[in-house]
């Protein structure tokens, strides 16, 4: 972001500069923007999940994206996912302009995966196509003398509530049903997903309690065969194979484990904070849509970060294409499922922090998932 920011500014020398800030990720970024926001003191333009956006528009702290303005940027609905666009949407408007979506994946070992015999010819993990596909490939890679065929942060409920999302999604399930938790079957749904994670974690073909960093150290040592993460950590990968650090890797959207393939995102997007008090001039709103606009446009570098652009004519490039393994793990677009639309959702907001209470434990083989759905229900 910080290249992107200097090639704007000197594409846009004598006109318009983006001073930037960065601020801690979660529950401080965006309490200071509310802050910020109701004493007339936010940014001009800010990063915003799209999960957080039906509690901001509650609040009141953001603007609308109008018509008029994505006339001006010269973007549309047509360039976007309509998973994405549905994203950034409440009530019919449009809250901020999508810069990407960042889904989790499955890395994988080639290495290990192609000695133990369980690459496919296209050279992806072998077993993608079922529950029992899969977890028959993570034994063979416990029998093949891998310490952990999966690494997974099974200590951190936050960010297994991806994971878990995802399976529930494999199923349609839903986690909100006209403002009613977990309804009908969806329990049921629920309860299957942890189901499998804890066989996983029963059988050690999962690590278990097992934070974020030690994860992706499980992963890049080796000790790990595969691993579930977001693609944000492609850069770590690329940067450690080009220093001749690291095995030979691949990124895949995850197995389908349940009926179909699912997986769960969420996306950075660019909006404008909504000032109190403090009426943005025309001339101020014109270059903040200049800002918007160019980098969307200009978003291939953005990808590097392993981010899958959420500009549809970007992502539609040559040069997108011929990056990996980027290319391969963008087909997942067709298959995302954002947060349910409530000011209850979102990165970092209640649900996550209920459900992660009992995730964990569940993960790890210490509460049946029964009982795990039937408490994250009464709390939700």
């Amino acid at each position: 972001m910080k290249q992107m920011i200097s090639d704007f500014n000197a594409a846009h020398e004598g006109k318009i500069t983006i001073d930037a800030t960065t601020l801690e990720w979660g529950v401080p970024f965006y309490s200071k923007v509310q802050t910020a926001a109701a004493v007339g003191e936010a940014p001009d333009v800010m990063t915003y999940h799209a999960s957080r956006i039906p509690l901001a528009v509650k609040q009141g702290i953001l603007q609308q994206i109008t018509p008029s303005d994505w006339e001006t940027m010269g973007l549309s609905e047509g360039d976007y996912a309509a998973s994405t666009w549905d994203a950034v949407t409440v009530d019919g408007k449009q809250y901020a302009v999508p810069l990407d979506t960042h889904p989790i994946v499955l890395y994988y070992n080639k290495d290990i995966l192609g000695e133990a015999g369980l690459l496919t010819e296209d050279g992806v993990p072998k077993g993608m196509e079922s529950r029992e596909g899969f977890t028959n490939t993570l034994r063979a890679l416990k029998e093949a003398g891998v310490q952990y065929p999966l690494g997974s942060v099974t200590a951190d409920g936050n960010f297994m509530f991806r994971t878990i999302y995802s399976l529930m999604g494999q199923q349609d399930g839903e986690l909100m049903t006209d403002g009613e938790f977990l309804a009908g079957d969806n329990a049921g749904k629920l309860e299957n997903a942890l189901a499998v994670l804890q066989e996983w974690t029963n059988d050690g073909l999962q690590s278990t309690y097992t934070d974020y960093p030690a994860t992706v150290a499980l992963f890049t040592s080796g000790e790990a065969a595969m691993m579930i993460n977001g693609v944000w950590e492609v850069p770590t990968m690329v940067d450690a194979h080009k220093e001749g650090k690291l095995f030979e890797w691949g990124a895949v959207e995850l197995p389908v484990i349940f009926d179909h393939a699912a997986t769960y995102a969420d996306s950075h997007a660019f909006a404008i904070p909504a000032n109190k008090g403090e009426e943005m001039s025309a001339e101020k709103r014109q270059a903040v849509l200049e800002v918007m606009g160019w980098i969307s446009k200009n978003s291939l570098f953005w990808a590097t970060a392993g981010h899958i652009p959420a500009y549809g004519p970007v992502t539609a490039s040559d040069e997108y294409k011929a990056m990996e393994p980027n290319a391969t793990y963008s087909s997942l677009t067709d298959n995302m499922i954002f947060d349910p639309k409530t000011p209850l959702a979102g990165v970092a907001g209640p649900i996550f922090d209920v459900m992660s209470t009992y995730f964990v434990p569940a993960l790890n083989g210490e509460l049946e998932p029964g009982k795990a759905v039937e408490e994250i229900k009464y709390e939700l």
